[in-house]
């Protein structure tokens, strides 16, 4: 931010140090690579319900815990039953260490990536409490590749996961509430669906789409007495980049080195936890260099993209040696 207040004040006084400047900037040139794991948390007020679409991935785990232990109730949904009853015995065993009253989970088997399912499932999700107060989508893949050697199936899979699939279970949920006059609809989205990087084109595509879809839906929904709540984390520590998936439609089947020293889950499940209670309605939940790339990309945009196209072209280079 400092470097922002010096290029904005230099009409003021004297020109600032463009080294300087460009130096600072450099620092910009950062390897974002970011995540978006299979989880949806629904969830009722008074007392809270949540329905999570689980993966063998930590922060979907790390969100079950702490909205567990909040007091949610929780429907956990995904494509693994056995991996569902894991997590179920796991949030059960750990009522009896807590003194506050917590509730056993339920789960709905689905795979969101297939539409003909979702619609089942929604009603399955519907006869749990009733209704829904708050649905959280968290669900997708990622994706590393080059443009030209990514097959345009690729860029369909990832779409239909990541984008498609949260808004038809929105979609199917949504006249419920309302019908009631009454909701919160939260999308876990990522620091991509507001910058775009090389080697990720089908994932921020993806983000792009989904934060444009949510905004839209914030707009119109707001008479209704609905909330809407986009969340944009940067890099946690997950092993999403070891399942990403390539041009070739193959697995990327390596953990980045920033993915790895990201932020903590449990951290990031609790900084969600907030943001929901508060019903914000954006929320970025990044380190320093990308948020400030956020707003680098809106206040500068040229620099911003000869700095990705210098990112670019050194991935090119690591690539050919």
């Amino acid at each position: 931010m400092v470097l922002f207040r010096v290029w904005l004040s230099s009409s003021q006084g004297p020109a600032p140090d463009w080294e300087k400047v460009s130096l600072a900037l450099k620092c910009l040139q950062y390897s974002w690579s970011f995540f978006f794991l299979n989880l949806d948390l629904i969830f009722d007020e008074k007392p809270r319900g949540i329905k999570c679409q689980m993966s063998p991935f930590f922060f979907p785990v790390e969100c079950a815990r702490v909205f567990h232990a909040a007091g949610a109730r929780l429907v956990l949904c995904g494509r693994d039953a056995g991996r569902l009853q894991q997590v179920v015995q796991e949030l059960t065993a750990s009522t009896s260490a807590t003194q506050k009253q917590t509730f056993s989970p339920s789960t709905v088997m689905f795979d969101l990536a297939k539409a003909d399912t979702i619609g089942k499932a929604a009603e399955e999700i519907l006869k749990c409490y009733g209704y829904v107060d708050v649905l959280i989508n968290n669900a997708g893949i990622s994706y590393r590749g080059n443009i030209l050697d990514t097959h345009i199936s690729v860029q369909r899979e990832v779409m239909e996961t990541n984008y498609f699939g949260p808004i038809s279970l929105t979609q199917a949920l949504l006249p419920s509430m309302v019908h009631r006059r009454s909701g919160h609809i939260v999308v876990i989205s990522s620091v991509q669906g507001k910058i775009a990087i090389p080697s990720r084109s089908a994932y921020a595509a993806s983000k792009h789409a989904t934060q444009a879809f949510f905004d839209c839906l914030r707009a119109e929904v707001e008479q209704n007495g609905i909330s809407v709540t986009v969340i944009s984390p940067g890099y946690i520590q997950t092993a999403l980049s070891v399942n990403a998936v390539t041009g070739d439609g193959s697995k990327y089947g390596i953990v980045d080195k920033t993915t790895a020293a990201g932020q903590n889950p449990r951290d990031v499940a609790h900084a969600v936890l907030k943001a929901v209670c508060r019903r914000s309605s954006d929320v970025l939940l990044a380190g320093t260099l990308p948020s400030v790339a956020v707003y680098l990309r809106t206040l500068w945009p040229a620099l911003f993209f000869k700095l990705m196209s210098s990112r670019a072209r050194k991935e090119q280079k690591l690539k050919e040696k």
